[in-house]
């Protein structure tokens, strides 16, 4: 039982922990307004996993886990929506 709850704890503080990981990459955009070296391609995979781990905890019933991913959902596609509109900026 102990053991559960301890994997539980853990697994809890590891999602917040993987949207926060996002926070450092947007703040850097933000500030200094260049995407370079930054990979458009991975992050928007990211989205899509994140995505589709949110609907599999929806559908399963299972929303730490659904809560979690939407936070790195929202952090990760700020950095992806970030990219883009840098980008567009430079070519213009």
């Amino acid at each position: 039982m102990w053991f559960t709850v301890v994997i539980e704890t853990v697994f809890s503080i590891g999602l917040f922990i993987n949207a926060a990981l996002f926070i450092p990459q947007a703040v850097k955009l933000f500030r200094f307004k260049n995407p370079q070296g930054l990979s458009l391609i991975t992050f928007v995979g990211f989205n899509f996993i994140q995505l589709f781990t949110i609907f599999h905890g929806y559908i399963h019933q299972d929303y730490l886990l659904m809560i979690g991913y939407i936070l790195s959902f929202i952090t990760c596609g700020s950095v992806s929506l970030m990219i883009i509109v840098l980008k567009l900026k430079q070519r213009k």
